[in-house]
């Protein structure tokens, strides 16, 4: 755990210095995953010795479990916005675009847990199967009454959202291989959005019976 949350209120210099760590860490964590990562890595990245690494923190297992706590919030997030009374088509398009921008604002953070869930997601699977399940089994209830009510194509609630997910944090842990193929210099983002954007709709659109 972090060692300063054991203590009194932290200093502005330790607080500074925490969070250092933590950015390095990210750095670090979503270039190399957390078995290829190392304390010296940090160390290096962050500007520090070990031994304040390990002042601060107990070990590289409590900086990955600190940055994957206040990122799964974030993460979650966008989905939490989803009006279940608003206009269903609107709603559903609104969060992918939001889950777009995640991964063009956080490219890091999406390989730091797109990283966590290829290695079984051993930090964070009781949070995976908690928070982050009970709220997509909310949402997804919504979707499937707005399906119902014809409001939208009759749809897999849970495959659309597996969808989004792959569609847009692909832009964020496969970005060497997007900008490779597009081989343009353009910032791949600015028609990502448009496409998704029609793709989601013409999907959604109630068919004619």
């Amino acid at each position: 755990m972090a060692r300063s949350q054991t203590t009194r209120k932290p200093t502005r210099i330790q607080r500074e210095k925490t969070n250092s760590i933590l950015e390095a860490a990210l750095d670090v964590f979503s270039d190399n995953g957390f078995r290829g990562s190392t304390i010296d890595m940090i160390a290096v990245r962050a500007g520090l010795s070990k031994p304040n690494i390990l002042y601060y923190f107990d070990s590289k297992e409590a900086i990955h479990k600190a940055l994957l706590a206040g990122l799964l919030e974030t993460w979650l997030a966008p989905l939490e916005e989803m009006d279940e009374d608003g206009d269903p088509i609107e709603e559903i398009c609104k969060y992918v675009a939001l889950k777009l921008k995640m991964s063009q604002n956080f490219p890091r953070e999406s390989k730091l847990f797109a990283n966590e869930v290829l290695q079984g997601a051993p930090h964070i699977l009781p949070e995976i199967k908690g928070g982050l399940k009970d709220l997509v089994s909310t949402k997804a209830s919504a979707i499937a009454r707005w399906a119902e009510e014809g409001k939208i194509a009759n749809i897999d609630p849970y495959h659309l959202f597996f969808s989004i997910w792959a569609t847009t944090q692909h832009y964020a842990d496969f970005d060497i291989q997007v900008r490779s193929v597009l081989d343009d210099g353009k910032d791949p983002f600015e028609t990502a959005g448009p496409f998704l954007d029609n793709m989601f709709r013409a999907m959604l659109e109630p068919k004619a019976s």
